[in-house]
């Protein structure tokens, strides 16, 4: 029989990876076990779990992000913020989500992204719910309420990099596509949730039950997670010690040597790209059906673009794992889906200034959203392709990048609309940036591992 239970085992280990242990003694004389840092992918019960809590944090997250926006109006009628300042309370996420996507990758890279992500998902939930107490603290609201904004950014800065170096270190390669597009529906749920049930709360509770409300369910996340996934040893001190000290192949990565691979730079330049139009298409869309269809329902292109998102995004994941695992090539792969996300895209983009019928405005925009869902299987896997060793570190880099150049694109939009009048030059710019970052990467990328990470010993 315990013959029988080896053998069933050793045919499991193709989804789960045991890492050899080591122990050693700290200085008190204590036992403790170390663990090697070395790829330890998921079951697939397991991953089923870890996908679905995954996707509601993500959810979770939106929702707290979007809480101030969302309540803005009613907040600047209450404290008297004039446009500007309210524009300043708005723009401080934006400064403090940059400066920790680095930090943020490499942490998780080290000691593992779900401990990064519980920490962040306890600090920004924690932050969330006490909003509305701080904004009656004795100081000037716009002052707390902006400090507030930018120490949100911080903390949930860490976010998606945790999720890229999880799926890099727990998924193979067949899987990744579909993990990162089911994941990135937690984004539209988010929107939805938030633009539906949130607005509800704004009307019958008072804007300060939005962000109780987010804050409370992201509080019940972190403890179910830490309760029921990662609660023992690997949560304790000495692990956590350990794992944070130890060599581990991220800190192996010659970066000099993998910044100097051009299939890394299209890979991030195509990134740039993508968000930077991405970030300004989601900014002005609202503001463009204002001036060219006034008469029109807000919740018509609020909402109907996010549920075309959802199956697009699952598809693009499904389709791009069925052909890797089919054979084809993981660059051709790549490319493709990127194809959909950017060339294809922007042809949509573009025919939305073209048009002065509001159906098909929204069709446009519609079928432009749903087809950029295809960057989830695209150059955002693509970074695990490359660099798994260090894919969270990388991915903070990218999205740094991405995000200041994506404001320098609106703050132009802006200037350009303000100037001209005319949505038409805004609208073939957006095109010509996308076009741009998927011609790099269709020729320059590649889907082959460059990080080249030193073969670390196990033996203690």
């Amino acid at each position: 029989m315990a013959a029988e239970q080896e053998s069933d085992r050793f045919q499991t280990s193709v989804d789960y990876v045991k890492t050899p242990v080591c122990n050693v003694c700290d200085t008190s004389g204590l036992k403790i076990t170390q663990v090697n840092q070395k790829t330890t992918v998921w079951p697939r019960s397991l991953a089923r779990t870890w996908t679905l809590m995954l996707l509601l944090v993500t959810c979770l997250l939106y929702w707290s992000r979007m809480a101030m926006p969302i309540c803005a109006v009613t907040m600047a009628k209450e404290f008297g913020w004039s446009k500007s300042e309210t524009g300043i309370v708005l723009g401080a996420f934006f400064w403090g989500y940059c400066f920790t996507q680095v930090l943020g990758g490499h942490a998780s890279d080290r000691i593992g992204g779900e401990r990064v992500l519980l920490l962040s998902t306890s600090s920004w939930a924690v932050m969330t719910a006490i909003t509305p107490l701080l904004a009656n603290i004795g100081l000037r609201p716009l002052v707390t309420m902006t400090a507030t904004r930018f120490l949100l950014g911080v903390m949930q800065g860490v976010h998606y990099p945790s999720l890229v170096s999880i799926c890099a270190q727990r998924v193979t390669e067949g899987e990744r596509g579909l993990l990162m597009s089911t994941l990135a529906c937690g984004c539209y749920l988010g929107m939805m949730l938030v633009g539906g049930v949130g607005s509800l709360m704004l009307d019958w509770f008072g804007w300060g039950s939005v962000f109780y409300g987010a804050g409370l369910l992201g509080v019940c996340w972190t403890f179910c997670v830490w309760k029921y996934l990662l609660q023992g040893p690997s949560l304790s001190l000495d692990s956590l010690w350990i794992s944070s000290s130890s060599t581990s192949e991220s800190s192996k990565v010659n970066w000099l040597n993998l910044l100097r691979e051009p299939s890394v730079w299209a890979m991030i330049i195509a990134h740039l790209c993508f968000s930077s139009t991405y970030y300004t298409l989601m900014s002005w869309l609202p503001t463009f059906f204002k001036d060219m269809f006034p008469y029109a329902k807000d919740w018509v292109f609020n909402v109907i673009p996010w549920f075309v998102a959802l199956p697009t995004s699952l598809f693009g994941g499904s389709i791009s794992d069925h052909l890797v695992r089919q054979g084809c090539g993981t660059a051709t792969v790549r490319k493709l889906m990127q194809f959909f996300a950017m060339g294809v895209a922007s042809v949509f983009i573009f025919l939305l200034c073209k048009t002065d019928n509001f159906i098909h405005a929204v069709a446009c925009v519609s079928v432009a959203v749903g087809l950029s869902t295809f960057n989830n299987s695209g150059v955002s896997v693509n970074v695990h392709d490359q660099a798994p060793s260090c894919a969270g570190a990388l991915f903070g880099v990218m999205n740094t990048c991405s995000a200041f150049t994506g404001l320098l694109l609106v703050y132009m939009s802006g200037y350009m609309i303000e100037v001209t009048g005319s949505w038409v030059n805004v609208f073939s710019v957006l095109a010509a940036v996308n076009v741009i970052g998927v011609t790099v990467f269709i020729a320059l990328g590649e889907a082959k591992r460059v990080d080249q990470p030193q073969i670390i010993s196990t033996s203690c």
